[in-house]
């Protein structure tokens, strides 16, 4: 198109807006609910529409995995295993045996860890260099013998390079591993040489055990004199001590070794002993003596049991009777009584002497008694000043004897201590043993070709579907019906399906029939896929095509539209194609059709039908012919009517924008139960968005997995802008056996099923 003879596409949109009043509305075609999928389903359809790329990448890095692991070098490693049990005691300096804190405080695990670093140490790993002659020269022997002096006078610049490279190999090549819930460190040396990386472990496990036993040795040695100089003062002070005690003891005159043994305080407990007694022999006789005082002498137990005084009470009781018969006989002056009465009264005198006999014993013993507490609580008040005394000089006793005990015990301690460092020098033993040693490896532990291959597949298998979701999230193309409705809020119409044998039909003879020419002067593909709702009524294509038919004339209220623009958003999605099989399809149902060649730019449905095109819609619009002139009949369908584009205009958008145009559509109204008019593409040019008002609904066609989503939302709305009556989209070529068409898949392939049935049937 030469810009220079069309207006800008805004300024005849808002022209033609401002003739039109508000938007109308139109029903929306018969259509069931949007099925959504679950995000697990819309994932295995990403995944089954990406499958191409996963299953290259999946190849891709399996083959280069594979490749780099045939090339690598094979690693041998061997393996040894050391038991590391616990010193018996390590701490010679420990005198008495209470060690429980440092037992409590003991933790495995850190000694193994400490052990594990041990071994992994560069000063054995440069030992084990040295004996196998690993190192390139002996500064590696000169670094582990010369410690003594600082690194710059042992090795120069060139030499310490060496010996890091060198620890580094090693360091990357030996693997120090404690085994989990054992007191056993596992050790293990990977190198291209199987009986090197055998050697190199078990060197190393001697070296290691050597280096124990050395540091234990050099340990005990150093502990023994340690201890010997310690005993030699601490003798001294044992005899020092020992001395000052024994010399305190004769001065205060302390007998005893002890306390229990001392004779002063044994005294005193027995002086103690005697006064309880005789307070307790006192306490009783008083008692007693103040009985013989009362007046109730009957119930003093020494009186009531005395012999001579029991007598004495029988024969005054006998003589009473007596008395008592005589005197109320004869009368008290008679003789017999009068000498009855004189023994009662001597038995009473012999009774009461008796009495006072006995009470008279009983003071003298209680003043006994008194007197022996009273001088027995004097030696004890004595014996308890001298106690008091040798207390106060027992402190400083104690004190001097505690020092002599534990100097004692201190050096005895030490002694035995020394005696046991003399011995255990002597004994070359450790806790570290050797429980399994290492052999030269058969196989090689590196590369794992399987494991490797399957760790490329699953890095393959993972980094394919991380690109199928990037390349889907990156995809910005509308592929299915429900992605319309999204978008646009528009509803789709219909789908048509991608045509996948258009090669049975080049040979088709009903193909061939329906041309006027041969079809060495056309298109056969491009003719094929444009006439395919009549040249293969019972294919999907063509039924897809029947659908749409069914959309458009239930799509509004009452009539169905008669004047119906097809377009679409950008060039090649299939607008021409579905505006032929759209009028084919309505012709099919008996109603008078005429196909409009709009697209005055680019015309092509006179190459379909085979039609002369030199003249049609610009010569009509133009005045140069009249429809009848220009209007021919089709070769396929009596009742279906084209109308060629015609020569191209210099300027078609003002041709069809003019009244000429509006007349003419007027016009076939009356004519045509349909008109069905193809136009340029909405965003190519502004010639549909002009004709787009005029129209009694518009149908917008897009191309499945080509029209992209933001070229649709910019068709619906420059469309909505001029108040066009967008009836719906129609989405073209819709591959059916892609993922994101499953569910249309069945619902195809039944119909397919339905009509090859009806065909056998027939």
């Amino acid at each position: 198109m030469d810009p220079s003879h069309t207006e800008p596409r805004t300024q005849l949109m808002r022209a033609d807006a401002a003739k039109l009043g508000p938007p109308q509305r139109f029903l929306p075609p018969i259509h069931g609910p949007v099925v959504q999928d679950s995000t697990l389903g819309d994932y295995y359809r990403i995944l089954l529409k990406q499958k191409s790329v996963i299953i290259a990448s999946v190849l891709i890095v399996v083959t280069l995995v594979t490749i780099a692991t045939f090339r690598m070098t094979p690693l041998y490693e061997a393996s040894a295993r050391i038991a590391i049990s616990k010193e018996d005691s390590g701490d010679n300096l420990r005198i008495n045996n209470q060690g429980g804190e440092t037992d409590y405080s003991f933790d495995y695990n850190i000694e193994l860890d400490t052990q594990a670093k041990i071994i992994q140490s560069d000063t054995l790993a440069l030992r084990v260099i040295d004996d196998l002659h690993l190192g390139q020269d002996r500064s590696l022997a000169n670094a582990v013998v010369n410690t003594a002096l600082p690194r710059s006078e042992k090795l120069s610049s060139a030499e310490i390079r060496k010996e890091t490279q060198a620890l580094g190999v090693w360091h990357g090549s030996l693997a120090v591993n404690k085994i989990p819930r054992t007191r056993m460190i596992e050790i293990r040396y990977t190198s291209p040489d199987p009986k090197l990386a055998a050697q190199v472990v078990n060197t190393l496990a001697s070296v290691y055990i050597e280096n124990n036993y050395r540091a234990r040795y050099e340990s005990t040695m150093q502990a023994s004199e340690w201890l010997s100089k310690q005993l030699t003062d601490l003798q001294l002070k044992v005899e020092t001590s020992q001395a000052a005690l024994v010399k305190y003891q004769r001065k205060n005159g302390i007998v005893g070794i002890d306390e229990k043994q001392n004779t002063i305080t044994s005294k005193l407990d027995q002086l103690n002993r005697e006064l309880t007694t005789a307070e307790d022999d006192r306490l009783q006789k008083q008692a007693n003596y103040q009985l013989l005082s009362s007046s109730n002498l009957e119930s003093i137990p020494e009186l009531s049991q005395n012999g001579l005084i029991q007598r004495f009470r029988e024969d005054e009781g006998a003589l009473k009777k007596q008395l008592a018969q005589a005197t109320s006989q004869f009368g008290p002056s008679y003789p017999k009584v009068i000498e009855l009465n004189s023994q009662v009264t001597q038995i009473e005198v012999n009774i009461k002497n008796e009495i006072d006999r006995i009470a008279s014993r009983k003071g003298s013993e209680y003043q006994a008694a008194l007197s022996r507490e009273n001088m027995l609580r004097g030696a004890f008040d004595a014996q308890k000043q001298e106690a008091n005394l040798l207390n106060e000089k027992s402190i400083a006793y104690n004190a001097l004897k505690h020092d002599a005990d534990s100097n004692r015990q201190l050096y005895d301690g030490l002694l035995q201590k020394l005696k046991e460092a003399g011995i255990n020098s002597g004994l070359k033993s450790s806790n570290v043993r050797i429980v399994d040693v290492a052999r030269a490896p058969l196989s090689p532990a590196k590369p794992n070709i399987p494991n490797n291959i399957a760790l490329g597949f699953l890095l393959g298998l993972v980094g394919g579907i991380a690109l199928a979701f990037v390349l889907e999230s990156l995809d910005n193309t509308v592929r299915t019906p429900e992605q319309v409705e999204t978008l646009t809020s528009l509803p789709s119409l219909g789908m048509i399906p991608l045509s996948l044998d258009i090669s049975s039909m080049k040979n088709s003879a009903k193909t061939k029939s329906i041309l006027l020419s041969t079809a060495a002067q056309t298109d056969l593909r491009k003719t094929s896929i444009s006439l395919l709702a009549h040249a293969r009524p019972k294919s999907e294509v063509a039924e897809s095509y029947r659908a749409l038919r069914t959309s458009i004339l239930l799509s509004s209220i009452g009539s169905a539209p008669k004047v119906i623009m097809v377009t679409s958003a950008l060039p090649q999605e299939g607008k021409t194609t579905t505006s032929i099989n759209t009028a084919i399809v309505l012709a099919q149902k008996g109603g008078k059709v005429l196909l409009v060649d709009a697209d005055m730019r680019r015309p092509s449905i006179h190459q379909t039908f085979e039609l002369r095109n030199r003249s049609g819609l610009s010569t009509i619009l133009t005045g140069s012919n009249t429809t009848e002139e220009v209007v021919v009949a089709s070769p396929i369908l009596p009742n279906l009517f084209v109308l060629p584009a015609g020569p191209p205009p210099p300027h078609p958008a003002e041709l069809l924008g003019s009244e000429v145009m509006r007349n003419l559509l007027n016009s076939w109204r009356d004519q045509y139960d349909h008109i069905i008019v193809d136009t340029p593409p909405v965003l190519s040019v502004t010639d549909a968005v002009l004709l787009s008002v005029e129209m009694d609904t518009v149908l917008l066609v897009i191309r499945s997995a080509q029209t992209s989503k933001d070229a649709l939302r910019r068709s619906r709305d420059v469309l909505n802008q001029v108040n066009a009556k967008v009836m719906g989209v129609v989405v073209n070529a819709i591959d059916l056996q892609s993922p994101d068409a499953y569910y249309y898949y069945y619902g195809s392939n039944y119909a397919g099923r339905y009509y090859d049935e009806s065909a056998g049937h027939s």
